[in-house]
């Protein structure tokens, strides 16, 4: 891999010469990969490889064609990537805010430590990729969270003072994915890092609005530029006085910034991983009691309550806790204690429950797979050659008695959707954008 010129004497200022040179040398060495379990899913199963000090987190790749992928039970996420959620940390029944969510790693980390309880709102301002980020997401099977497609500026406006914790990851000029992506050496320039750190400066700005007094901002990067890093960070401190650094445990060959031991730098010559920067802020202000929010309302018909009641009391053993609400036909499930948001662009409203036919419910693949089995009353269980047919479309005649009706399709003891079973055939369900050739 050919480096910068103005990048290589960059760094050789910043660590010194022999320094420099090991680290140059990491950029010749293939990509380090990872990935996460999620605690979410009910059934588990053990990996080789986990990493030290890192709850659900493994060295290794998984396929995106694997049965645990597909059923959520793994996310795809490098080492140093891991590191920012870990931090965060936040705590079940938390307001939090993933800022700039896609593709969805931070999301479902932090929606590992929440445990459906609290919210999430993740955010991202590119609609093609907060696509991605509801697709992760709903296979993740969490059921605590939206997903809005907004700038923070438009955020700020309807989040005022409303989170707990939020973890920003901020756009950045991505020095740290030169070995996973090598075509990001291309949009790089010696300006390139004061560029985007004029971006993070109003991104941070606009969370400062949205967090609440006593908050935490955990702010993050993939990239290795002081500008991006420590310069913000002290920004921050003269701009926010209120605000001091909770010092980031320094594991797995983690060093601490450029004149800054609270915060922490993952280089790749020191920490099996790629790169990334993360400082954790904490607002010294008293906090204060919740704001009374006035949530929304259900606006069913009597014949939809009707609908999915008689699905609910037929097909499940729990009891959903949000606020019904219909979008055209489809029914979600919203998280209660949010503002009005009619005003925002969603990609997500909650979790998507179904969708009404004439004089029926039908339940969607995202509530089959956020359900564990012990809350649906039937389910039926694919073997893995069966579960591989099913994902790629097919209807399955299989050997069974079982009376006509909707069942959870399991795969290693974890959800896959609804299905309908009709006179021996399990008619397919899964969602055609999924299905695997």
């Amino acid at each position: 891999m050919q480096l910068p010129e103005s990048f290589r004497l960059r760094y050789e200022k910043w660590l010194g010469t022999e320094e420099a040179q090991a680290f140059f040398q990491t950029f010749q060495q293939p990509a380090v990969t990872g990935f996460r379990t999620n605690p979410l899913k009910e059934n588990q199963r053990s990996f080789d490889a986990p990493i030290p000090s890192m709850p659900w987190s493994y060295y290794g790749k998984v396929s995106g064609k694997s049965l645990e992928h597909v059923t959520g039970l793994v996310y795809s996420q490098e080492p140093a990537a891991q590191v920012v959620g870990q931090i965060a940390q936040p705590e079940p029944g938390m307001k939090v805010l993933d800022l700039c969510a896609a593709p969805g790693g931070k999301s479902t980390h932090l929606l590992s430590y929440l445990n459906n309880q609290g919210i999430l709102v993740s955010n991202e301002i590119n609609k093609k990729r907060s696509k991605i980020l509801v697709e992760n997401i709903e296979r993740f099977g969490a059921r605590n969270v939206i997903v809005t497609n907004e700038s923070a500026e438009r955020l700020a406006k309807v989040f005022k003072a409303y989170f707990d914790l939020i973890v920003l990851d901020a756009p950045c000029s991505g020095e740290g994915m030169f070995r996973k992506d090598p075509d990001a050496i291309n949009y790089w320039s010696e300006d390139y890092p004061a560029s985007c750190a004029r971006l993070q400066r109003k991104i941070i700005q606009d969370a400062m609005i949205m967090l609440k007094p006593g908050g935490r901002l955990v702010y993050s990067t993939c990239t290795w530029a002081p500008e991006e890093n420590e310069d913000i960070v002290n920004w921050v401190l003269e701009e926010f006085p209120d605000f001091n650094l909770i010092p980031v445990a320094k594991i797995n060959g983690m060093v601490e910034g450029l004149g800054q031991p609270e915060t922490a730098r993952m280089y790749p010559h020191h920490f099996k991983g790629e790169g990334q920067f993360v400082a954790h802020f904490q607002d010294k202000k008293q906090g204060i009691s919740d704001k009374p929010v006035k949530s929304g309302k259900s606006n069913l018909t009597k014949d939809q309550l009707h609908y999915w009641r008689e699905f609910e009391s037929k097909h499940l053993n729990v009891k959903l806790e949000g606020i019904l609400q219909t979008f055209g036909d489809e029914l979600y499930l919203v998280p209660q204690g949010l503002p009005d948001l009619s005003k925002m662009r969603l990609a997500r409203n909650g979790l998507h429950l179904g969708t009404y036919k004439t004089k029926r419910f039908e339940p969607s693949f995202a509530l089959g797979v956020a359900l564990k089995p012990k809350e649906v009353m039937q389910s039926l269980t694919l073997c893995d050659e069966e579960a591989e047919r099913y994902i790629r479309g097919e209807a399955l005649a299989l050997n069974s008695s079982l009376p006509n009706g909707w069942y959870q399709v399991l795969v290693a003891g974890n959800g896959l959707g609804f299905a309908k079973w009709v006179n021996g055939t399990l008619k397919n369900y899964y969602p055609k954008g999924l299905r695997m050739k």
